[in-house]
């Protein structure tokens, strides 16, 4: 919360959003401490049993729990690229990258005010991310009709929805991002990583897309509105075809052609 507004009460009765970030992770540490010391009493049956798994666990947990310990989240855990899969296994609800949200009266949503920016100020400090949109405004955007809701957001000063920016932030922040798919009658996205080369990203529409992949028809995302859709975009030379090493890029419009 980074309002002041009387009629809305704080649980502790003060406006402190450092604060309160501070409170959400020293329960959320707490949690992990709780649950690392139960598999560190279970893990040990495993690992005289032989098991090389549990033994790469146990290292990491522990080293997870000392973190912890000493008031520190266990994304502050260096971890090597060998045991990323271990340490992902153990689900620490710290080792989750942070997006703070900060929650500002109408009158900042476009600029922020001087409570977001000690959250954002923080943000940046940690590594982590932040974005600020006021629920008010979005509240009063979800029961507009498009055309309004654009009208409101240019009175606003806002560019978009703060909704959209959150999305937008959540997928940076785990790495995501979009490309589409578009025939006669359905236009759709699909979600992948950063990076996913064309065979995996047909993948995610079916798996014979990926085993049988020939090539991706593609159109920049920029390109394609500006052109007005595909033909536009195939007589302004704006139309390409890529292979099996082509990365992904985020908007693009792709049609895979593959062998049944």
């Amino acid at each position: 919360r980074c309002f002041e507004d009387g009629d809305v009460t704080h649980v502790e009765g003060r406006i402190d959003p450092l604060a309160d970030a501070e409170t959400i992770e020293t329960e959320l540490m707490i949690a992990d401490m709780e649950s690392i010391e139960k598999r560190l009493a279970n893990i040990a049956r495993k690992i005289k049993g032989g098991d090389k798994e549990a033994v790469a666990q146990e290292r990491l947990m522990k080293s997870a729990l000392a973190a912890l310990e000493a008031g520190r989240p266990a994304r502050t855990v260096t971890v090597a690229d060998d045991d990323a899969k271990a340490w992902a296994m153990l689900q620490l609800l710290t080792a989750k990258p942070v997006l703070y949200v900060c929650n500002v009266e109408e009158a900042s949503a476009a600029t922020g005010n001087s409570l977001s920016a000690r959250i954002a100020e923080m943000a940046a400090a940690e590594g982590a991310a932040s974005v600020v949109i006021s629920a008010k405004i979005e509240e009063e955007l979800a029961q507009m009709p498009a055309e309004d809701a654009a009208m409101f957001l240019e009175e606003m000063g806002l560019e978009e929805a703060g909704l959209d920016r959150l999305i937008r932030a959540g997928y940076d922040l785990l790495g995501l991002q979009t490309y589409f798919t578009v025939g006669p009658k359905e236009a759709r996205a699909w979600t992948i990583t950063k990076g996913t080369l064309a065979p995996q990203a047909a993948g995610v529409i079916h798996g014979d897309f990926e085993r049988g992949f020939i090539r991706a028809e593609t159109i920049a995302y920029d390109d394609y509105t500006a052109c007005n859709g595909e033909a536009g975009a195939r007589d302004a030379g704006k139309f390409r075809v890529e292979g099996k090493t082509y990365e992904v890029k985020d908007g693009d419009v792709l049609h895979f052609l593959f062998n049944a």
